[in-house]
């Protein structure tokens, strides 16, 4: 007898495997959060003592900088000519390669030695080098998923995780470039950063090609809600670790254990992702309509499969249209919002947030706790805004989100300059998380989901980069700026947080005037707001 109704235990199964790309997403970006002071003691701070080797690794990081540009460069340029054309993305792209040329130029003209300038971008540098993966994997992402499809993009995704973790833990026995163990370092987080930028795109995809209609809007939006729980996850095994002994154990041994303990998740992740199918969109593509068959009747049953069958069908058949059909406006507006996720500071929190704890005055291990405690205030608030966005909109929540940012973080700055950093600058802390977990984090992928019409849909591929690129550059140039000694002596520390809370304002202020709001609208109808705008 033929099943009429889908297999929801089989559903469930299916999305639960999936969303670990997303879990391992956020465990990988925030496992460095436990690690930043051990890397700048065990990499950066043995540096100053060796002028030998310290001279060494500035000319393999000005060498790795070389490579970092070149390689993104070209991901960019693909994202130009995609937009542009073939002659305005060409000269735009020799734009950028001459302006990153010119940068280069002056990073190569400092002195081969290891100053605090050279060590606080060094260290900047270590700790955000997974985005640069972030960027090429994103980047890639949409070639892997046609050519190896789905679940092998998984799978490959999967296998780059458990790499990282165990290059990242022991650089100098995986050490097959023959660089300073730095330099290997990176290296492999960069390579994580590669499996990052896959499974930020090929999760939410896997999910919403496998869920039935009628569920797929809440299944995937629970990839967020693994991403945070990934963060929240390593937060708890950071702290674990760090209590096993002393500063100087983490500083030697410790720090590894963080990194290595990726491989448990990611180990499952591989595992279990040989027991799900790939999905009927792509099986469909690949001409394998009897196997997309198979699996749409476990997912939907054998009546609804035959519709949905068709519609897959009918939907390969869309044409795709030039990025630009409908005008420079919306692809500005997904872009800026991209930009403003990071602007706004989150990722200086989630990856030093036990860095700021301890200029505040923390221990290693409260540090640590009240890391936690951000974490469990992200989580909380990422439920509360994916069960309410459909309830108040999505411009009400952006909106009020980047004004509590924006006052979080300015009064933040007046706390360090003010040197009155006590459970007050704990509470704007968790304020500020909670203003961006209910509003930018998981907001920002409910609007560029949709403002994006059906034929120009690969340009979400720019906003996704764009953000990758924006939060590098955050993650980057915070220690350069707050660990910068004549900004130290004027600030206090309270520099950097007033930048964000400025950029909290712009969001407010961007949002207010320009992006529309989608509640309630279908896609077809958020389609004509663009072609009014034309």
């Amino acid at each position: 007898m033929e099943k009429t109704h889908g297999n929801k235990f089989f559903i469930f199964g299916i999305t639960l495997v999936a969303t670990l790309g997303g879990l391992l997403f956020g465990y990988d970006t925030a496992v460095i959060s436990g690690a930043v002071k051990s890397l700048q003691s065990f990499f950066i701070d043995t540096l100053l003592e060796d002028s030998g080797r310290a001279t060494t690794v500035i000319v393999q990081y000005r060498i790795t900088l070389v490579i970092v540009v070149v390689v993104v460069g070209m991901a960019i340029s693909g994202i130009l000519l995609k937009m542009f054309g073939r002659n305005r993305g060409t000269l735009y792209s020799a734009i950028m390669f001459v302006g990153a040329g010119i940068a280069l130029y002056f990073v190569f003209n400092q002195p081969v030695e290891m100053n605090e300038e050279t060590a606080n971008s060094l260290k900047g540098f270590t700790i955000s080098s997974a985005l640069v993966g972030c960027i090429i994997g994103g980047s890639i992402g949409g070639f892997v998923s046609l050519k190896a499809g789905r679940k092998n993009g998984l799978v490959f995704a999967a296998l780059l995780f458990t790499l990282s973790a165990v290059g990242s833990a022991i650089p100098e026995k995986m050490n097959f470039l023959g660089t300073e163990p730095i330099i290997t370092f990176i290296f492999y987080r960069v390579i994580g950063g590669i499996g990052v930028g896959l499974a930020s795109m090929l999760s939410p995809m896997y999910i919403a090609e496998i869920a039935p209609s009628n569920i797929r809007g809440n299944l995937v939006s629970w990839n967020q809600f693994a991403i945070i729980f990934g963060m929240l996850v390593v937060y708890f095994v950071n702290y674990s670790i760090a209590r096993q002994g002393d500063d100087m154990w983490l500083t030697e041994t410790g720090w590894r254990w963080m990194f290595a303990s990726e491989t448990i998740p990611a180990g499952l992740f591989l595992v279990l992702l040989i027991f799900v199918p790939e999905t009927p969109r792509y099986l469909v593509l690949q001409g394998k309509s009897d196997k997309a068959l198979e699996t749409l009747n476990k997912i939907s049953g054998t009546e609804k499969a035959k519709i949905v069958f068709e519609e897959i069908k009918l939907s390969l058949q869309t044409k795709s249209a030039p990025w630009l059909s409908f005008g420079g406006l919306l692809i500005f507006i997904g872009i800026m919002l991209s930009v403003f996720q990071q602007f706004v500071g989150i990722n200086v929190v989630l990856y030093y947030a036990p860095e700021i704890f301890r200029s505040m005055g923390s221990g290693t291990d409260a540090a640590l706790l009240q890391t936690i405690i951000v974490g469990i205030v992200n989580l909380t608030f990422t439920v509360l805004a994916i069960v309410t966005v459909d309830r108040f909109g999505r411009k009400p929540l952006m909106i009020i989100g980047a004004l509590g940012m924006a006052i979080s973080m300015i009064l933040l700055g007046f706390s360090f300059y003010l040197q009155q950093i006590g459970v007050g600058a704990l509470v704007l802390m968790l304020l500020y998380t909670a203003s961006f977990a209910m509003s930018w984090g998981p907001v920002t992928w409910v609007l560029l989901s949709e403002i994006f019409p059906n034929s120009i849909r690969g340009v979400m591929s720019a906003a996704v980069a764009a953000q990758w690129i924006a939060n590098l550059i955050v993650s980057w140039t915070f220690p350069i700026m707050n660990d910068n000694t004549l900004l130290t002596a004027m600030f206090n520390n309270g520099f950097a947080y007033w930048i964000y809370g400025l950029m909290g304002l712009f969001a407010a202020f961007f949002v207010w005037k320009l992006v529309p709001e989608t509640k309630g609208r279908t896609l077809e109808d958020i389609e004509t707001i663009w072609k009014k705008t034309k």
